[in-house]
């Protein structure tokens, strides 16, 4: 998977052969691959799947120990941008799957994105807040898909300026997220 992912990252998600992927492995022969993955679509949803995996692993440990609902939605965002801060690569072949990949007779990550079940999680994250009487009235699904996006965009912001300042947006939008629900 290690391969997989540096290699995406590095030459993009067309020229990630599996010959490269071997060739970056260290490998002998593109057979050793093909013993494990049936072909490149079952590959690259096992790469996204350990992105993601370890992306909302990293996320987890840090908004679940949050004892407030304004407390894990900051969390939330500093996690995930700090996660994307150090995994760079990671997100750059994430970003390169999301563009690309087209499963044959699945569906396209980029259709698995548009899933309303991808943000019940910061749904519930919300109402938690509301319940609490932490967060104002709003609509959890607006300020879901909101927060989301504006955190979907920044490896677009890191390909177009790699020197962004992280902590400055991570501090923004925690500061902007919370004036938008504090009640």
């Amino acid at each position: 998977m290690t391969a997989t992912i540096a290699t995406i990252a590095e030459l993009g998600y067309q020229q990630a052969s599996f010959a490269r992927i071997a060739e970056r492995a260290g490998l002998s022969s593109t057979r050793l691959i093909s013993y494990h993955f049936d072909g490149k679509d079952e590959l690259i949803g096992q790469a996204i799947a350990t992105i993601y995996g370890d992306l909302s692993r990293f996320m987890h440990e840090r908004v679940s120990a949050q004892r407030t609902a304004s407390g894990a939605l900051e969390a939330y965002i500093r996690s995930l941008v700090e996660y994307l801060g150090g995994h760079r690569a990671e997100m750059r072949a994430a970003t390169e799957i999301f563009l690309n990949f087209r499963p044959e007779g699945g569906t396209a990550v980029q259709e698995a994105a548009t899933d309303l079940a991808s943000l019940a999680h910061l749904e519930r994250l919300l109402e938690w807040g509301q319940e609490s009487g932490e967060f104002r009235p709003f609509s959890t699904r607006v300020m879901a898909m909101t927060v989301q996006r504006s955190l979907d965009g920044l490896p677009f912001l890191l390909e177009a300026d790699p020197g962004a300042d992280l902590a400055e947006y991570a501090d923004e939008l925690a500061a902007l997220f919370a004036r938008a629900t504090r009640a």
